[in-house]
């Protein structure tokens, strides 16, 4: 049995722990906050386009267990809103407990307010010139107002710590902190342990040119909505309150890292959705002017707190990795999330997530590690997103099953589908039917 250290609790996080775990390995998980699943606590939209296409073919290839819960606590299901189809909006209030405990229930430890703040490099590596980690040093709450350090050894490392943060970041590239649920200034900055280890990372820019970008939405307290409001949003799922003229601005369209939300109706239009709370798809509103409009008129933020403001900014840190998802240079340490990549969303990075985990507990054991083709969209993505990469505009370019540029890839090369059978004969063609289990 080896031991897979994960860093970061996300989706990704998570999806690597589970794989790892369900190969018989010790895997220890810590999270420098005191809940799961990050960003996804405020998500909640999945199997949206080509999202769909990906979840199904997750399952048929064996990781199907982050999908069953979210399929599960989706209070809409088949949504048609602008710019998405067949969309599910899981209830983000439940989402958290439910996936911690399925993690505790297959013997995850789970490590929470422990802080990951360097590695520890030793050991030969099997591959000339590659480094190798033998640990994580981490500091950890101790529940009386004080932090101690340790050390945690590992056989294999997964870092899925995001790239949004630390406050510096929001502060210098964004409109400040905004007190998102990342909440940095309570639990500490994250860190980037592939630079600890002597990898640079990389950093998206926007069109512009500066670093990083928004976050795609804010949430507000659904009971701050007029009742008329709140019956029609959990009616239908959505709902969209056309903007006044002197409200309307197109420029925050390209500011944002959910690209597939660059379309008009996003400039010219309140869109909400019901996720629990009322997802609002912009990454900021002044909240002066929401209140102007019919059915806002007491509306208040839930996420993030200064949502009027801004929101926090992401893709500050991107390690390079190859396609077993394993930091360049590095045997030992695989990435998953947006840590692996300029990916946005859950489906993302739980398909990065799994592939990461299953590597590392492949190489923990000496087994031959996993490729996925170029046939199925989940191997589609990492390849087709190295490519892009290397191109003039790469660090420009957000991908993503849901929409803009690679999802009219998938719908050009007919790997786009809701067909569930049609998926698990491609998954089973591809010779990766249930590969995740073995």
């Amino acid at each position: 049995m080896g031991r897979i250290v994960i860093a970061g609790g996300g989706w990704a996080g998570c999806a690597a722990a589970i794989r790892a775990k369900k190969l018989d390995h010790d895997v220890t998980l810590i999270e420098k906050t005191d809940l799961l699943l990050g960003l996804g606590n405020v998500g909640g939209i999945m199997r949206n386009n080509g999202r769909f296409t990906a979840a199904e073919e997750n399952i048929a290839m064996g990781a199907g267990e982050l999908f069953e819960i979210t399929d599960r606590l989706s209070t809409h299901r088949n949504v048609d809103f602008p710019g998405h189809s067949h969309a599910s909006f899981y209830n983000v209030q439940r989402v958290e407990p439910e996936v911690r405990r399925l993690l505790a229930g297959l013997g995850v430890k789970i490590r929470f307010m422990c802080r990951a703040v360097d590695v520890v490099l030793g050991g030969a590596a099997a591959e000339p010139g590659c480094r190798r980690l033998s640990a994580l040093r981490v500091i950890t709450y101790d529940g009386h107002g004080g932090y101690t350090e340790e050390i945690i050894e590992g056989d294999a490392f997964v870092e899925t710590t995001g790239s949004t943060g630390p406050m510096g970041n929001c502060m210098k590239y964004g409109n400040g902190c905004s007190m998102c649920v990342l909440r940095c200034p309570a639990f500490g900055p994250r860190v980037s342990l592939s630079e600890k280890a002597g990898n640079p990372d990389l950093c998206g820019q926007r069109p512009d040119g500066r670093p990083g970008a928004f976050s795609g939405s804010c949430k507000l307290e659904k009971e701050t909505l007029s009742a008329q409001l709140r019956n029609r949003l959990e009616r239908d799922g959505f709902a969209v309150l056309p903007l006044p003229a002197h409200l309307v601005n197109h420029g925050k369209l390209s500011q944002k890292v959910c690209q597939q939300y660059a379309l008009p109706e996003f400039a010219e239009n309140i869109i909400l959705i019901d996720t629990g709370h009322a997802k609002l798809m912009t990454s900021y509103f002044n909240l002066e002017q929401l209140r102007t409009i019919e059915g806002l008129e007491n509306a208040r933020f839930a996420d993030p707190y200064a949502g009027g403001k801004g929101n926090s900014v992401r893709y500050m840190s991107v390690g390079e990795r190859d396609q077993y998802m394993r930091a360049a240079g590095i045997e030992n340490l695989f990435l998953g999330g947006e840590k692996s990549g300029f990916f946005v969303g859950h489906t993302e990075a739980i398909t990065t997530g799994s592939l990461a985990g299953y590597n590392a507990a492949r190489m923990a054991s000496g087994k031959e590690l996993l490729t996925l083709p170029e046939t199925l969209v989940c191997g589609d993505l990492l390849h087709y997103s190295d490519m892009r990469r290397m191109e003039p505009d790469g660090l420009s370019v957000r991908f993503t099953f849901a929409g803009g540029e690679y999802f009219e890839r998938m719908k050009k090369l007919g790997l786009y589908t809701t067909e569930k059978e049609e998926i698990r004969r491609r998954v089973e063609a591809a010779g990766c039917l249930d590969v995740y289990n073995v």
